[in-house]
């Protein structure tokens, strides 16, 4: 490790901890030819897969770009940084754990509007409405549509059962009705 200061190769380690995301060691250093202390971060090297773009391209798999992405979309929310923190190490493990050497952008993006959706829904929002790069208002309404239905469904995808129960109530009325809803 090179000293910051003087560029010096010998520095020895004064303090380790665990980093804050229990992810990373946190070591403070002290430089033996100036006497410089700085700290110096260290991760476990993984190797993340290679993302495919749209367009054909490739590139490493690149955190900061997820994380700035997210920090856009969460922008003026309450969202905070820990959270957004968790949410890239989370992206990060699955893809790592996933054993491909490649993975698509559009993966990607889906687990990130996956997660987001359940910390912010106006953050999630906004993710989407950049990801996916609506052509109309249209498409945004039909968006915002389908999350109004998905709040009405349990976590399995079901109907609970009292919803359930007031739709059947509320064809049956309208049966009888001609299809038009009893004051």
């Amino acid at each position: 490790m090179l000293c910051p200061v003087c560029r010096n190769p010998n520095t020895k380690v004064l303090d380790s901890r665990e980093g804050k995301d229990a992810m990373s060691i946190r070591r403070r250093r002290q430089c033996e030819g100036c006497g410089h202390r700085f700290t110096t971060h260290e991760r476990i090297e993984e190797n993340l897969p290679i993302v495919l773009k749209r367009g054909g391209g490739r590139q490493p798999f690149d955190r900061n770009k997820l994380l700035g992405g997210l920090k856009l979309a969460c922008r003026k929310r309450p969202v905070k940084p820990e959270q957004l923190e968790l949410i890239v190490q989370q992206i990060e493990q699955w893809a790592f754990t996933r054993g491909d050497r490649e993975v698509h952008a559009a993966e990607i993006g889906e687990r990130a509007m996956h997660v987001l959706h359940e910390v912010d829904p106006v953050a999630y929002v906004r993710f989407v409405s950049v990801y996916r790069s609506f052509e109309t208002v249209e498409e945004f309404e039909r968006l915002l549509h389908e999350m109004e239905k998905a709040e009405r469904v349990d976590p399995e995808g079901q109907r609970t059962l009292f919803e359930a129960a007031a739709e059947r109530a509320r064809n049956e009325r309208n049966e009888g009705t001609g299809g038009r809803e009893r004051p």
